[in-house]
């Protein structure tokens, strides 16, 4: 699969659409190229049938992602017009994570920081190296940071946690991120890529469309009381009960063996 930009790979291994982060050299630091490319990379996931689930990893050894290539900062973000559009295309990738219909996981092995945590924190799972690191030092750069990654870090870890990390700006390790339920899980830098791909081969196995209304059921009850859609999600559970997928798992069921589910 292509990208329009050389620093995201975007290639597709069986039910699995890897969306890589390829700037190595400056720790995976994203850049208004690579930002704009988010979208174009999981509009093409999406109406791929095949993928069932799409991973998020950084190129080389040290990091996932270290933030936002701030050394484009005085060029995108020196005046407020330009600090709005910048912040219009973060938020476009950001929402984009969040709202892709497939499930979507980090794959964290170094530097999660900024707006590499506000990628993360836009995926569904995040399963992070030992060694790995966290945190937001928007406080040290004099920047606010971008609301809805706001809430999503609140829904994660609560206020408490949240006013910390920001108040502080300050790095935290992978087992402090464990404990404060930033990341699912914790392995060893060799352990972390067999567990994901296990991850995936799970949830590939089971029905689409199941896995996509949970995930979007989850995310509809996580919204503000009066934002929450109950109308919405009953339609999405109807939707599962009409499909060919359930009578499948039904007669797979009774059958004693493996269900063949087509996402119908």
């Amino acid at each position: 699969m292509t990208s329009s930009t050389e620093r995201m790979i975007a290639e597709k291994d069986g039910a699995i659409g890897w969306m890589v982060f390829n700037n190595p050299l400056r720790h995976n630091a994203v850049s208004t190229d690579m930002w704009q490319a988010v979208p174009e990379i999981l509009d093409a996931f999406e109406n791929d049938d095949a993928i069932r689930v799409i991973v998020l990893a950084g190129a080389g050894e040290k990091a996932f992602v270290a933030g936002a290539d701030i050394s484009q900062f005085e060029e995108t973000r020196s005046s407020p017009e330009k600090v709005q559009e910048y912040e219009d295309m973060t938020a476009s990738a950001f929402e984009r994570i969040a709202a892709c219909t497939k499930p979507t996981i980090a794959m964290i092995d170094g530097y999660c920081i900024g707006g590499g945590l506000g990628i993360a924190l836009s995926c569904d799972l995040r399963y992070a190296a030992e060694g790995s690191t966290f945190g937001i030092p928007a406080a040290r750069l004099g920047l606010a940071y971008p609301l809805g990654q706001t809430r999503r870090l609140v829904n994660l870890v609560g206020p408490a946690c949240s006013k910390e990390i920001f108040f502080t700006a300050k790095r935290y390790g992978a087992e402090e991120a464990l404990a404060m339920g930033l990341i699912n899980q914790l392995f060893s830098k060799e352990d972390l890529r067999e567990h994901v791909l296990a991850t995936c081969a799970s949830i590939a196995d089971n029905a689409p469309l199941t896995v996509a209304s949970e995930k979007q059921i989850v995310d509809e009850i996580g919204k503000a009381p009066g934002n929450f859609d109950a109308a919405y999600c009953n339609r999405l559970i109807g939707r599962c009960f009409a499909s060919e997928d359930y009578a499948e798992g039904r007669t797979a069921f009774m059958e004693k063996r493996r269900p063949r589910f087509r996402g119908r």
